[in-house]
């Protein structure tokens, strides 16, 4: 476990930098995060058991190199997107949580303000991609939502741990059967610039505090300058 820099959303954004981290760990405190703190936690499959031991890539690292499947089956190329327009990038669990759902619909709120920006948005979950195509339908979206329902990605991006004993039986079927050790990401916000270094994140295990939408265009327009 790494270091992470913790600070409240609303004492940092004023001086919002191109090196922005915003985790927020519940009561975390850089003492919480030590070599003893390594030592003791608990993994499986190579993943934490708790959302609050993740140890996420942080502003000014790069992403992996990621194909993943669209809601039509077809792979994409998420790294020589992010290469042709910054990009906001969301990881959430899944278009069968009420949390994500509204999430998903108040980035479609802001979709056309980000694009005028030079921002694309994709978004990333457990589902299968029949199950991305009904929340596309749902919900009418017009971005790029993506499966990563083996959770590879998550795992890359050190945001993936060990689902609640409670989601067991349809974390599995949603993701179409690859989610066989029943994982979940903890819900993350980064935005990228074109040569796929994170500028800014906002990643938080309480699953009921998201990044609201108009924070999050403001935290775009904030780094404009330099994506």
């Amino acid at each position: 476990m790494r270091n992470l820099l913790f600070a409240f959303f609303l004492v940092v954004f004023p001086t919002l930098s191109s090196n922005a981290t915003i985790a927020v760990f519940g009561s975390y405190c850089p003492e919480k995060y030590t070599t003893a703190k390594e030592d003791t936690v608990k993994m499986t499959v190579g993943v934490p058991l708790k959302p609050e031991d993740i140890s996420p890539l942080l502003a000014g690292e790069q992403i992996p190199v990621l194909r993943l499947p669209k809601h039509s089956g077809e792979l994409f190329d998420l790294n020589k997107s992010v290469s042709e327009m910054p990009t906001i990038l969301v990881f959430y669990r899944g278009g069968w949580c009420p949390y994500c759902s509204k999430q998903l619909s108040g980035l479609q709120s802001i979709e056309k303000d980000l694009t005028e920006m030079g921002y694309q948005i994709i978004a990333i979950s457990t589902d299968s991609p029949a199950n991305l195509s009904k929340t596309m339908d749902k919900q009418k979206l017009s971005y790029t939502l993506l499966s990563d329902a083996d959770l590879n990605a998550a795992k890359r991006f050190g945001i993936a741990f060990k689902g609640p004993k409670n989601y067991d039986p349809f974390l599995e079927e949603a993701s179409g059967g690859k989610n066989v050790d029943k994982l979940l990401p903890v819900p993350s916000v980064f935005i990228v610039n074109k040569k796929g270094i994170i500028l800014f994140e906002y990643i938080n295990p309480n699953i009921l505090q998201r990044l609201s939408a108009p924070l999050l265009k403001a935290a775009a327009a904030a780094l404009r300058e330099d994506i």
